[in-house]
């Protein structure tokens, strides 16, 4: 099997990717790996090279590397200080590729902005500009279900999974990209989110239907 390692998001353990796991694995005959890291109390830099020493340790033939929110940024991190990785592919599920509108209404608060942690306020609150120039696929999904607490902060006019507008998760380089009716979270447990990125990490394109 080829190896898919899964990034979360802020906040996240990892463990909200069990579905997603076993949908790959009964579908497509992959398997996911979940990477666990603290943004919120460790610099991105340390994250990286914990990612790394993770990869090397599966040793795999071929890698794939799934990043949901903030987990995207992490890998396009790493991909920048590591290219040189196993054949395979990439899947954003609903990362703030252009940065986060909800998350610089969040940091205005104290609390939230020591929880979040510096490295990560850099990359969703004054990000560089960004463009995909890494030699693998890129696949980009995005919700159009506004569930969520930063609908309210964001106060969004336009398409957003209730954490992050369509238009912050374009990238400039990108294979692919695809909107589904599903929420930021929700994305995480859903069958057409699931199989989406399985044919993408599969065949290098999003299915038509």
């Amino acid at each position: 099997m080829a190896a898919v390692v899964y990034l979360h998001g802020l906040w996240m353990p990892g463990e909200e990717s069990l579905l997603l796991r076993r949908r790959l694995r009964e579908e497509f005959a992959l398997e996911l790996h979940p990477f666990r890291y603290a943004p919120s109390f460790s610099d991105l830099p340390g994250a990286i090279e914990r990612l790394r020493a993770f990869i090397a340790g599966l040793a795999p033939a071929e890698l794939h590397l799934v990043g949901h929110s903030l987990g995207g940024l992490v890998i396009y991190r790493f991909l920048e200080r590591y290219p040189a990785q196993p054949p395979g592919r990439v899947v954003f599920l609903g990362t703030p590729a252009n940065g986060s509108r909800a998350a610089q209404v969040a940091t205005r608060f104290a609390p939230v902005a020591h929880f979040m942690g510096e490295s990560v306020m850099q990359e969703l609150l004054a990000p560089a500009p960004r463009h995909w120039g890494h030699a693998r696929e890129l696949g980009i999904i995005a919700g159009t279900e506004p569930l969520g607490v930063g609908q309210l902060l964001a106060q969004f006019t336009e398409a957003n999974d209730g954490t992050v507008a369509v238009s912050e998760t374009r990238l400039t380089g990108a294979t692919d990209h695809l909107t589904l009716p599903v929420s930021h979270m929700g994305m995480l447990f859903s069958p057409r989110v699931a199989h989406a990125t399985g044919a993408f990490l599969a065949h290098g394109r999003f299915p038509l239907a």
